[in-house]
């Protein structure tokens, strides 16, 4: 068992020091970018339905100064490594890892923004391959950045849009907006109610006093998350198309009914009807856990997690022994409040509502029996729900 409890401070500072012993002669621009949670609503967003994210206390650092040149100098603290390019020749680096800040530059450039050389040093705590998109955080705090260092003048939400492009374009993962959008707009003790459709978005308070939120990491990677993701959406698109030829105002499915799905799609192809029904589902229980949250129950909002990871196990089939089994060992605690598989899939973490006095309890219980089942460490996580992107101390 890990129990993560760096301070944020001392890896800015590690940041700032790299900085400092790379490029001797600038004063970096330090920007701060977040992971996320998303307590429900997962898979969700690519269909133009609801998410309900939130920034969390693991993020991005980045330093970063102009160069008098046209060259692009970033490394990467973490891996300690180091790419250099130029500002007009970009393209795939071959390293994969660069490829979320180049593709960030290659949008700005791309809407005429004129960018010059850069110098950039970035590291961070947001745990690779668990689920907490740490690679919208380096695209926000890329564009965070750049948008401050050269005086672009974007909003938010331009930002965000950007980011996602980035990813989509460049990095070639078809993701949704809400990774991104999380990272750049949260705010400390509120979840997001985001419209994926419209970029409507609430806050809703989440201050639920005395319950934490846990991640239990399998120590599982990612392997087959970004292929298996762009088929779940190419699934969804089929399912939209047979619907659309007897209801053509159907545009995604968000607009989508279960009626709809058992008339026009299970007897065409029950594979895809499966994964839709899915998301239809979890939309309309997205919209009950917001009601839960308002009124104060958070035992009601906890079950709907639970029938989310069931969902997303058994229909979606995003899941994997690991996090089946993180999310049943806790299933029939009374301490979880709710419990279910977070991010694309096939590894990560299980993100879990527990009572804050419980959790020592909890890990102490479950990390011997995962281990021993399973054959690998859990990772354990407790996060709390902070600001989005921001400039850095």
């Amino acid at each position: 068992m890990t129990l993560t409890t760096e301070k944020a401070f001392s890896l800015s500072d590690r940041v700032k020091e790299k900085f400092h012993s790379t490029f001797a002669d600038s004063k970096p621009l330090i920007v701060r970018s977040p992971g996320r949670v998303n307590l429900i609503g997962e898979h969700t967003d690519y269909n133009h339905g609801f998410v309900l994210p939130a920034a969390i206390n693991k993020a991005i650092y980045m330093a970063v100064s102009r160069r008098s040149d046209d060259q692009l100098h970033i490394v990467s603290v973490d891996l300690d490594r180091t790419y250099k390019g130029s500002i007009h020749t970009i393209e795939p680096s071959g390293m994969h890892w660069p490829d979320y800040i180049l593709g960030v530059i290659q949008q700005l450039q791309g809407l005429g923004h004129p960018l010059g050389g850069l110098n950039c040093v970035f590291g961070g705590d947001i745990p690779l391959g668990a689920g907490m998109s740490s690679s919208a955080a380096l695209e926000c705090a890329t564009a965070f950045a750049l948008n401050e260092l050269f005086g672009l003048g974007l909003d938010q939400m331009t930002m965000v849009k950007l980011s996602q492009k980035a990813e989509n374009a460049f990095v070639g993962v078809q993701c949704g907006i809400m990774d991104q959008f999380a990272s750049m707009f949260g705010k400390k003790n509120h979840v997001i109610r985001l419209d994926c459709q419209s970029l409507d978005y609430t806050y809703v308070p989440f201050n639920t006093e005395g319950i934490r939120i846990v991640l239990l990491d399998t120590n599982v990677k990612h392997s087959l998350a970004s292929s298996e993701y762009n088929t779940r959406r190419q699934q969804c698109e089929a399912g939209v198309k047979l619907i659309q030829a007897h209801h053509p105002e159907v545009k995604s499915l968000r607009d989508a009914t279960l009626d709809m799905l058992a008339s026009y799609v299970a007897p065409v192809d029950a594979l895809v009807n499966q994964r839709c029904e899915y998301v239809v589902e979890e939309i309309s229980r997205l919209m009950a856990a917001t009601d839960d949250l308002e009124k104060g129950d958070i035992a009601a909002f906890g079950q709907k997690m639970f029938a989310t990871h069931d969902g997303l196990s058994r229909k979606y089939e995003v899941s994997c022994p690991e996090l089946d089994f993180l999310v049943d060992q806790v299933r029939n605690e009374p301490s979880v409040i709710g419990a279910r598989m977070m991010g694309g899939g096939f590894g990560g973490c299980t993100i879990n509502l527990v009572r804050e006095d419980a959790i020592d309890t909890l890990v102490e219980k479950i990390a011997p029996i995962y281990r021993k089942a399973m054959k690998k460490d859990m990772k354990v996580y407790i996060g709390q729900i902070e600001n989005g992107t921001s400039l850095g101390e």
